[in-house]
């Protein structure tokens, strides 16, 4: 059997040093209820009801009561510094993806603002643009222009038009219509909902019917962006929609005729702008035309394409529209051929 030994030395009343081939530990307490704390940092308890012998005894390592009463109640210098760290940390990477998000959602804010003011400006400037023009004195030459190369797509556009050049030059109006079929020369206004209709008896001139279908193609809100970075979207004003829509009109109208002169070998163009307006009269839309403008070859190609504004380019052809800028177009009689 171990020896073990214990001795117990008074310090103060109530409190005892106590030496024990364990350690050394100290109680303090009265009879009854007695704390004892060991240098293994062990802290007992002791209840106990005198002249009962009945007693309760709970053990607990000091070091984790304290770390368990810092944790509820306040935290060491370093714990306190790691902690602001961790929070920090955590609100940084909160703020990187709140941050992330907003300038993704600016970004695409930004993108619809910028398509919004796109489309408008290409509805106001479609007369901006034109098809390549067609040199039929040329076409109508037997040798081969020295740029093209035998095989190459060029060259079958160029041997496909040739075919009809002698025949367009001799005025067949035949050929005229022949030739649209073929090149499709409205083609790419199709984008802005315009339906086109040609016509002629004329070898020096051509006629274009085209739909408005302002609708479906002129915007009845603006957009623009907020200094927060969100989208404002608004409904255009009576004065700014009917406005935009005389650009759209105007400017395609001119394109047409733009595009009319660089295909065929004519010298007046007539366009005509029709819609369905409704007819309060008989509470039914009917097709009514909004513009009619014949233009001179020679005049239009005076003009600053980039430059001009389209609905006060029209002033300068003879030319039937009447709008007023808080209701819009009013139905005119057709230009007729001179």
């Amino acid at each position: 059997m171990g020896l073990n030994f214990r001795k117990s030395i008074t310090i103060l009343p109530g409190v005892r040093l106590n030496l024990s081939k364990s350690g050394v530990s100290c109680s303090f307490g009265k009879k009854g209820l007695r704390q004892t704390i060991s240098t293994s940092g062990r802290a007992t308890t002791s209840i106990g009801i005198p002249g009962t012998g009945v007693y309760y005894t709970k053990s607990a390592n000091v070091k984790k009561v304290a770390k368990s009463v810092a944790g509820k109640f306040g935290k060491g210098k370093d714990e306190e510094a790691a902690d602001e760290r961790a929070v920090a940390k955590k609100s940084k990477g909160q703020s990187e993806e709140v941050s992330a998000e907003a300038k993704e959602a600016l970004e695409e804010a930004s993108k619809r603002v910028a398509e919004y003011e796109a489309y408008v400006d290409s509805i106001k400037s479609v007369h901006k643009a034109t098809d390549g023009y067609i040199d039929w004195e040329a076409l109508n030459k037997d040798e081969v222009p020295s740029n093209l190369v035998k095989g190459s797509e060029e060259y079958k556009e160029w041997e496909n038009l040739k075919k009809f050049s002698e025949r367009v030059l001799a005025g067949d109006i035949d050929s005229y219509f022949e030739v649209i079929d073929e090149v499709k020369p409205f083609d790419d206004l199709l984008e802005y909902g315009s339906a086109f209709e040609v016509g002629t008896d004329r070898a020096d001139l051509l006629e274009v019917e085209f739909r408005v279908r302002s609708e479906e193609v002129v915007p009845k809100t603006s957009l623009t962006l907020k200094a927060n970075g969100s989208v404002s979207e608004k409904d255009l004003t009576k004065t700014a929609y009917y406005d935009l829509m005389q650009d759209y009109v105007a400017s395609t109208a001119i394109r047409i005729a733009r595009d009319s002169f660089a295909l065929l070998p004519v010298k007046t163009v007539i366009v005509h702008a029709v819609d369905n307006v409704l007819n309060t009269a008989t509470g039914h839309e009917e097709e009514t035309t909004l513009l009619s403008v014949e233009f001179k070859r020679d005049k239009l190609l005076t003009l600053n394409m980039e430059m001009i504004d389209p609905s006060d380019a029209l002033s300068g052809f003879r030319c039937n529209m009447k709008f007023v800028k808080t209701t819009g177009f009013k139905p005119v009689e057709r230009v007729l051929p001179e």
